[in-house]
């Protein structure tokens, strides 16, 4: 009971103290929005650049050539086994005749194809695969199918894509780490102007006896609310900014190939991440504001 009364004393404390020192709480709330929108945007667009790159994969695909002595019948019934190869994500039939439609409608005089009998061509697959990363492997157990004679593939594609995803990944995690540190060291000093003012009443307490844990934990508080706050602010700012460029994207008629995903989509994890974030930052900076005031 008396932990519990302590904790509801250090709680108030922390709060009656955001409001008594009214300007550098409200510069402490206002630095942790800044610094949470800066790197809330640049997550956004890292997530967003990834799932374009993602689906730009899903439209990569390779072509599996059927033996021109198979019939239409033998040559449909590889399907299953092609759809049973680890990492392909969907398989497409084209007949011979499909074939050539689709290779005449390329062609500017298409009047030329018109005589041509479709046996000039061979019954193929279109198969999309779920990991560019194991391409080669799977067009490796295509060939390997009884059937397929040759296959069609885009290597060099696929690993520009795998490459560039991969740079995207690394530069977004290093950024976003950056981007943490540089928050922390900015709430810490903004926290510590604050607690500057404090510091005799600190000493004072010091001196009548009061332990560390007990001058530390109103600032705790203090900083967990505060960080808290500033990250609810700075969640609704940025899914209100997120809205407004997404309007813009979709109206243009130049940024058509940008896709955006619905913020609601994504709304849950931001504010976990939101929240998580400003609660080390306030808390962090707190510990680490009062550490040197406690040395009396």
């Amino acid at each position: 009971m008396r932990r519990f009364n302590n904790l509801g004393y250090f709680f108030l404390e922390g709060f009656r103290s955001i409001f008594t020192h009214g300007l550098m709480s409200f510069a402490a709330v206002c630095m942790i929005v800044c610094c949470l929108l800066i790197m809330g945007s640049f997550s956004l667009v890292a997530v967003n650049l990834d799932e374009m790159l993602g689906d730009f994969e899903k439209q990569n695909e390779f072509l599996a050539y059927i033996d021109e002595s198979w019939s239409d019948e033998q040559a449909r019934a590889l399907q299953s086994q092609i759809e049973a190869i680890p990492n392909v994500s969907t398989v497409q039939f084209m007949s011979r005749a499909e074939a050539m439609e689709e290779f005449a409608a390329k062609q500017e005089e298409t009047e030329l194809f018109d005589s041509l009998p479709d046996t000039v061509l061979r019954d193929r697959y279109r198969i999309h695969v779920e990991n560019l990363d194991q391409l080669k492997q799977t067009v490796a157990q295509v060939e390997a199918v009884d059937g397929v004679v040759k296959t069609s593939a885009a290597f060099e594609v696929a690993e520009g894509f795998t490459v560039v995803r991969n740079i995207a990944s690394a530069v977004a995690l290093i950024l976003v780490g950056i981007l943490l540190l540089v928050s922390l060291f900015i709430i810490t000093n903004t926290i510590k102007l604050a607690t500057f003012n404090r510091r005799e009443e600190i000493a004072i307490m010091k001196m009548c006896g009061a332990t560390n844990g007990f001058v530390r934990w109103p600032f705790v508080f203090e900083g967990m609310i505060l960080g808290l706050t500033g990250s609810l602010a700075a969640y609704f700012i940025q899914w209100g900014v997120y809205v407004l460029i997404g309007r813009a994207i979709n109206t243009s008629d130049t940024m058509q190939l940008i896709t955006m995903l619905p913020f609601e989509q994504m709304a849950t994890q931001v504010l976990g991440v939101f929240l998580g974030t400003g609660f080390v930052i306030g808390v962090g900076g707190s510990l680490m504001a009062i550490r040197k005031f406690l040395q009396v």
